[in-house]
């Protein structure tokens, strides 16, 4: 079997699981985890085959045209280098642990069948956006992905949260998506195909006609898909979905598409030295901000969402550098272990009952009861905080190394203002990563109180899924040596002064954190928080689904129940209210956007009421008066009739004597 064999059926598989899931999942449920399981492993076991035999060589493409259009034409085709196929494997291993994963997790929920049927639909949309090689193909995944991430983030209908965070992140991402359509637009009238190697032929040539204006365009579709400053905010609130989407979402699709879609088409921007400029700023503030509102989060599962919108920025920041392979490198490693974090989050809400980590806090033993997210968990979060010699810091440094070269000017791939920009945040980004993934750690794992309630052992498969996991967290730091093709062959080395400069500071980061949370402790008065959420013997998505219900501080008064030993308060001070809040940009959005288009769209209603209404009420009313009155004058009596036309002749006959004598 060919190679381009192969990779059409990587996206197919998955896509068949989902409709044959669909169709039996009411009348042979138990064929529902065969079907979501089997061809999503399948899928990988494809991608791992597609990437050897593509080596890190030559690129595989092959196309044929679909239906014409008179115009620009759209083809059906693939285009798989190095990149691609390291990503496929990405997405085809997460896909495959989260549906491993929820066999356990939403084993007795009885919307697991279109769940899996979803997750399944999902990863083959990101395949397809990984895989393809014609920008409207690419299209169909970006847009199909969103509509999944609508149905999943909406899981838990029943609640207000879950409903609201589904609507916002289609409404955000889709935002961004308008200019996007005419971005890509824009680039293929000017190359005359949608093939993404014409295009890159025709940047090679001095195209495209309006560089800037395509590549912001274009950039505002990323900044919604991957959550990047301004249009990030839909990403914490999208934590009201089930833990296994949102590690589906934040390690392998959805938000990893924006970043690879700059990669794939890294020339296209930088035939623009403002808009690598833009990127820059975009990353900066993205990093820096999101690891502040992560330090000040209660809830574990926005801590970590926050958590990918920084690292996400990181990416970003090596795009805007000009260094793709450190960003496709550091979306591989951050895959794995953000995919950890999430799935040892859900075990840990399950045993806790709660996804808050002041009432974490407040329980003895919680770390005895769910040792295997203990442990995994732990070497996740040393690979957040770029810790050596786990993945996060070789990946990681090659980041800060390339922003190094650029700002240093060692190399000219964009403009030495954008590398200072990424690099000044990058390093800031690195001290606050380690502060708030160890007050993380502390605050779950060393809480003092009451002890932990006991919610029933997790099923193995939930807690092999960390094991696996664990090995990439671990290991795939060391890729860049042994798969130096993959990368283009780019030296991502950490450099000497940046890996001294980031890791110290990481250090001093995780070391303030922990001197902060003693001192806090010491100090503390251990106030319980009450009853946790979920009941003893409950399943996880049960538990998940009342704790989203019920936490207060994570979806409603980030006030409520505050912790005096978080040391997150003691760090931040003043600014700590704020950071929670997401520094009140969604209060900001509302009184800028939606507070004048409810406004507009209530004036609109008025008018259409009281002004439209009225006219057209009046058209009907006018001849229905007039048939009143001549209705009345219909009495039926001969001698009325009579007068009547007596009268109407001797007004006639006086008038035209009147008119007679006047002429």
């Amino acid at each position: 079997m060919t190679t381009t064999t192969l990779a059409v059926l990587v996206p197919l598989l998955p896509f068949l699981g989902a409709a044959a899931g669909l169709l039996l999942g009411r009348t042979a449920p138990g064929f529902v985890r065969p079907l979501a399981v089997l061809p999503t492993f399948t899928a990988f076991a494809l991608t791992v085959l597609v990437a050897v035999r593509q080596g890190g060589h030559t690129a595989v493409d092959a196309a044929t045209e679909l239906t014409p259009t008179g115009s620009v034409p759209v083809e059906l085709a693939l285009h798989i280098d190095g990149f691609a196929a390291l990503v496929a494997v990405l997405v085809g291993l997460v896909a495959s642990c989260v549906q491993l994963y929820s066999t356990g997790y939403l084993r007795d929920d009885p919307r697991y069948p279109s769940y899996a049927a979803l997750v399944s639909l999902f990863t083959s949309a990101m395949l397809l956006v990984v895989y393809s090689g014609d920008l409207i193909v690419l299209l169909v995944g970006w847009e199909v992905m969103g509509i999944c991430s609508y149905f999943l983030v909406g899981h838990y209908w029943e609640t207000p949260e879950a409903r609201a965070a589904s609507l916002k992140a289609f409404l955000v991402t889709k935002l961004g998506d308008v200019p996007f359509l005419i971005g890509l637009f824009a680039l293929a009238t000017d190359a005359g195909s949608f093939r993404i190697t014409k295009i890159l032929d025709e940047v090679a040539h001095g195209g495209p006609a309006h560089p800037t204006l395509v590549a912001l365009l274009l950039l505002a579709g990323v900044a919604g898909k991957s959550a990047q400053f301004p249009l990030h905010t839909w990403l914490p609130d999208a934590m009201a979905g089930p833990t296994p989407v949102s590690a589906l979402i934040h390690a392998a699709t959805m938000v990893a598409a924006g970043v690879y879609f700059v990669a794939r088409l890294l020339p296209v921007f930088e035939a623009s030295a403002a808009a690598m400029v833009v990127l820059a700023v975009m990353a900066g503030v993205t990093m820096a901000g999101s690891a502040l509102a992560a330090l000040a989060q209660d809830d574990i599962k926005r801590v970590l969402a926050y958590s990918t919108i920084g690292q996400l920025g990181y990416m970003t920041g090596a795009l805007a550098v000009g260094d793709r392979s450190a960003a496709v490198f550091h979306l591989l490693a951050h895959g794995a272990f953000k995919a950890l974090l999430f799935l040892a989050a859900g075990v840990i809400i399950h045993a806790a009952g709660t996804n808050s980590l002041a009432a974490m806090s407040r329980m003895t033993g919680l770390r005895d009861r769910v040792p295997d997210a203990y442990w995994t968990m732990t070497v996740a979060l040393l690979a957040l905080a770029a810790i050596p010699p786990f993945s996060g810091f070789f990946s990681k440094e090659a980041v800060l190394g390339a922003a190094e070269h650029v700002a240093t000017g060692h190399t000219a791939h964009a403009p030495g203002a954008a590398g200072w920009i990424v690099l000044v945040a990058g390093l800031l980004t690195a001290l606050l990563t380690a502060a708030y993934a160890t007050r993380l750690w502390l605050l779950a794992f060393r809480g003092r109180g009451a002890e932990a309630p006991d919610h029933g052992k997790q099923p193995v498969v939930m807690n092999a899924v960390l094991w696996v996991l664990a090995i990439p967290s671990l290991a795939f730091g060391l890729a860049y040596r042994a798969l130096p093709d993959w990368f283009d062959g780019g030296d991502l080395a950490p450099t000497l002064t940046t890996s001294v400069l980031a890791t110290g500071l990481a250090l001093t980061g995780g070391l303030v954190t922990y001197g902060a949370w003693r001192h806090a402790t010491a100090r503390a008065a251990r106030v319980p928080l009450g009853a946790v959420a979920a009941h003893p013997g409950a399943d996880a998505a049960q538990v998940e689904a009342e704790a989203i219900a019920t936490h207060t501080p994570a979806y409603g008064d980030i006030a409520a129940a505050p912790d005096p030993a978080d040391p997150g308060r003691l760090l931040l001070g003043p600014l700590h209210r704020h950071a929670a809040a997401g520094f009140r940009l969604d209060a900001v959005y509302s009184a800028l956007f939606v507070r004048p288009v409810q406004a507009g769209a209530s004036l609109v209603r008025f008018l259409d009421r009281e002004v439209v209404d009225t006219y057209v009420r009046g058209a009907g009313a006018l001849p229905r008066l007039l048939g009143a009155a001549v209705r009345r004058a219909q009495t039926g009596n001969v001698q009325t009739y009579v007068s009547a036309l007596l009268a109407g002749t001797v007004v006639l006959a006086v008038a035209a004597v009147l008119v007679a004598t006047g002429a």
